[in-house]
């Protein structure tokens, strides 16, 4: 880290030193769903938004500026991570497709705090089909008129508007049907929190009706018909803020800790390699997504590589790193053992945490689907770069022909 990026790190990590035990305890609870005092300390300090130009309220920051956060945010959970981020998810739509008007007028708040935003993509009859969408928006006038529902919409409870996807030319193929729009809470839309979660408590997870709302045409995000462009753009921040390991690597120290003191059979549990080695493994493939993480933000910020090979970077650290933090995790509490499994420690509050990570933002198995595409897109568009090592037998060239049978 430079030394301006040791001092952002100090700075998130004096933050989140602030924020109240009970705030943490209340939302696994149910007792709070919605912390907006988080989001407001975070804009007072600057802290939110933070690649987004100061004009508008951020610091011009890069993604690996907001990994150095991430990882110091993570340790809170992943409720409040995920709130944290939805500031730079929604604002990457708002900065990168956005009118200087939308900007100014929910760009500039949300990125200081006193706007809140939520995202709605997932609809009931599909998760990962997000092209699937059955919400649609007839245009009447100066207004477009949504119809549909959205669910599983982390900061429903106490969102102010949302960025919302619509169907918009029915006829159209998928990726040229849907168009995004910025809808207020105040036009019409229906909250409802109905969801009871295994982990990932106090975000206000939940679903939103939208019967006849009408939205003004100045609202529309881009232009008609480009939702699937500001989607695509979008899963750069959906899938990269996954990436940092804070919650994971605050897990392993606790159980480290745990293993240094705990006896058992006369000596200390870290002495066993059961305990030791998991250790050691935890720790390693925590090393490898934090390394993983700084490349993939370094090749998005710096453009490096087609955006198919930017597609598969970002998909391939989604993947990685939300099964490694189950994995640390779970591994965690087994170096604990049975008082692991209790409020004792809060390792079992992260292990309901960081089982969702998996599931959203596209499965980990559309992960792996995406992988494979992008990996095949570039490998069968390309000649064999540097040695060919396919010809490194011994068999004749004629002979080799012979006996690779395809068909």
């Amino acid at each position: 880290m430079t030394e301006e990026q040791k001092r952002l790190r100090d700075e998130v990590r004096d933050f989140v030193k602030s924020v109240p035990r009970q705030l943490l305890l209340d939302m696994d609870a149910d007792k709070v769903r919605y912390p907006r005092e988080f989001l407001v300390e975070a804009g007072r300090r600057n802290l939110l938004g933070l690649r987004f130009p100061p004009k508008y309220g951020g610091r011009g920051l890069k993604w690996v500026d907001e990994m150095i956060a991430l990882e110091e945010i993570g340790t809170l959970g992943v409720s409040l991570s995920c709130l944290y981020s939805l500031v730079s998810i929604v604002g990457e739509a708002l900065n990168v497709f956005g009118t200087e008007a939308q900007k100014e007028k929910y760009l500039r708040p949300t990125v200081e705090g006193k706007l809140y935003c939520a995202e709605a993509l997932t609809e009931p009859r599909g998760g990962s089909d997000f092209f699937g969408s059955t919400t649609v928006a007839r245009k009447e006038g100066g207004h477009y008129v949504l119809n549909g529902q959205k669910r599983f919409i982390v900061g429903a409870e106490g969102a102010d508007y949302f960025l919302a996807y619509a169907v918009t030319d029915p006829t159209a193929p998928a990726y040229n049907a849907l168009s995004a729009f910025i809808v207020e809470r105040d036009m019409g839309v229906e909250v409802k929190y109905i969801y009871g979660l295994m982990g990932t408590r106090g975000g206000g997870t939940g679903r939103i009706l939208l019967r006849d709302v009408r939205v003004p045409e100045k609202n529309l995000l881009g232009e008609e018909n480009g939702g699937g462009k500001i989607f695509y753009q979008m899963m750069i921040p959906e899938r990269i803020v996954s990436g940092p390991t804070g919650s994971a690597r605050a897990m392993l120290e606790i159980a480290a800790r745990y293993a240094d003191k705990r006896k058992a059979f006369g000596q200390k549990i870290r002495n066993f390699q059961a305990v030791s080695f998991k250790i050691a493994e935890g720790i390693t493939k925590l090393d490898a997504v934090s390394a993983l993480a700084y490349a993939v933000a370094k090749s998005v910020d710096e453009g490096i590589g087609t955006s198919g090979y930017r597609r598969r970077l970002v998909s391939e650290l989604k993947r990685f790193s939300t099964q490694v933090q189950w994995d640390v995790i779970n591994d965690a509490m087994q170096i604990l053992g049975g008082i692991g499994y209790t409020s004792v420690f809060p390792v079992e509050r992260a292990l309901r945490d960081a089982r969702l990570p998996m599931i959203w933002t596209g499965t980990n198995e559309v992960m792996d689907l995406i992988i494979q595409h992008e990996y095949y897109n570039e490998l069968l568009t390309k000649e064999v770069e540097g040695r060919d090592v396919e010809a490194d037998i011994a068999l004749t060239e004629s002979e080799a022909t012979e006996e690779k049978v395809y068909e």
